[in-house]
């Protein structure tokens, strides 16, 4: 009798040899890394951090990343998609975060505010993940790409104070906006976008990193940044979970981290789907549902270990497609490479000696791209109906209300002010409220605007 041969393993399961996994895990945290440490550097710039305090955060960044990354590629029980799926700090939580920190009484303070929001959202997130896939139809295009476009243009204003001189240059009223903190911001800038003009693929993956580091040397060189903080930091430091004490639960920061992980839960289905195709395993509900489980699951630890809310790394599902390495047990690899970075603080406090111009300079380009993806996402979007129309110019009209005017919402309750005063959340609130009200309850077809009484909307002659 002829055996029966062995069934093939699928090349996502596929177990490859040591070296080749350690490889190509480092390429996927070189890819990652730019995205992982900036998120904890803009929100500790914004919220006014202390060296130390930014070293720690990009230390239990780097630590919970892997954690959350080997959840998802080796998954267990009914959690983890078990593709090769890199997980990171989501950019979208950026503007909520630093709306909610900069309404708080100082940085720690900030800080347990946020955590307080982040671990309730991943616990929803968790307990919701199989009925989150049906909500996304309340996500289209319309609201997705309002909310960040709405992100990018509210974050901008940071970005350019950073590169004026930062915060703390703006507040003491001394040298903000000088020639020599424009300049750096400017060369980084600069820098960044010749990297991206070179096109090639890894090169522009790393592009923001490389730009720091460039801008970051430089500015050394010329002798206006210092490593002190580097002989300071300790060569081995471990995270502890809950390091700045009990987190704080207030309305306004676990509505404005909900609404973070629903436009996660888009994030995370496309990125899934897309990885299906590339690596050629299909991707159902209950895969889709695992997915979110890590997601909630991974955002209850960021929460917990100092660290923020996590999704799929969009630019790793490039990666995957760029080597053509389909096995999930590289992103495993990766992950414990993260956790191992995440053991050296001195290696954090040479990305915290980064000066606030350089990372101004890098930050327009970031914030101004994050509004770029919200107006791509919006092309899909058919803005000829005049409900989707007026959806997206009520919701960035709103935004733009408590910066405008400082004192909005100052005479409310602290929970309802913290939604009011941030631009971010009340813009992606009114998306969300105002696409229910105009294209979900109302379930009439759509405006032709041939038919409506004024011209449909066109763009501007030049």
């Amino acid at each position: 009798m002829s055996e029966t041969p062995p069934p093939a393993v699928h090349p996502v399961d596929e177990v490859l040899p040591a070296p080749k996994l350690a490889l190509y895990g480092f390429q996927h945290v070189l890819a990652f890394y730019a995205g992982a440490v900036v998120v904890p550097i803009l929100v500790a710039s914004a919220i006014g951090l202390s060296p130390e305090q930014l070293v720690y955060l990009i230390n239990a960044d780097l630590f919970t990343c892997g954690i959350a990354s080997i959840i998802q590629a080796w998954g267990f029980w009914r959690i983890g998609v078990r593709l090769p799926i890199v997980q990171g700090v989501t950019f979208t939580a950026v503007a909520p975060m630093i709306a909610i920190g900069q309404g708080a009484e100082n940085g720690t303070a900030a800080l347990l505010a946020i955590y307080g929001g982040v671990i309730t959202a991943g616990i929803v997130t968790f307990l919701a993940a199989p009925f989150l896939g049906r909500l996304v139809r309340f996500f289209p295009p319309v609201v997705t790409g309002t909310v960040l476009t709405v992100m990018g243009l509210m974050l901008l204003p940071n970005a350019i104070t950073d590169a004026a001189g930062g915060a703390a240059a703006k507040a003491a009223g001394h040298d903000f906006g000088s020639w020599r903190h424009l300049a750096y911001a400017g060369g980084t800038l600069l820098f960044i976008l010749v990297l991206y003009r070179l096109r090639r693929p890894f090169v522009s993956s790393i592009a923001i990193l490389l730009g720091l580091v460039a801008g970051t040397v430089v500015s050394y060189a010329l002798g206006d940044t210092d490593f002190d903080q580097v002989g300071k930091s300790d060569w081995i430091g471990v995270t502890t979970p809950f390091h700045y004490g009990a987190p704080t639960f207030h309305i306004g920061a676990i509505v404005a981290m909900l609404l973070v992980m629903m436009v996660t839960v888009v994030e995370t289905v496309g990125d899934a789907k897309a990885t299906g195709e590339i690596v050629g395993k299909s991707v159902g509900d209950d895969d889709i549902a695992r997915a979110l489980r890590a997601d909630g699951l991974s955002t209850f630890l960021g929460g917990a270990f100092n660290a923020f809310p996590y999704t799929c790394f969009a630019q790793n599902v490039g990666l995957v497609r760029l080597t053509g390495v389909r096995s999930r047990f590289v992103v495993v690899a990766a992950g414990f490479i993260m956790i191992v970075l995440g053991l050296f603080p001195k290696v954090a406090a040479y990305v915290a000696s980064i000066p606030p111009d350089v990372l101004g300079g890098a930050a327009v380009a970031m914030f101004g791209m994050v509004a770029v993806v919200g107006i791509q996402t919006l092309s899909k979007a058919d803005l000829r109906d005049e409900r989707n129309a007026l959806v997206v110019a009520m919701s960035i009209g709103i935004a733009f209300l408590p910066g405008t005017v400082p004192a909005f919402g100052e005479n409310m309750p602290r929970d309802v002010s913290a939604i009011l005063n941030s631009g971010i959340l009340l813009g992606s609130l009114a998306a969300v409220l105002l696409n229910l009200v105009f294209n979900v309850l109302t379930r009439k077809p759509p405006i032709d605007p041939a038919d409506a009484d004024v011209p449909p909307l066109e763009p501007p002659t030049v």
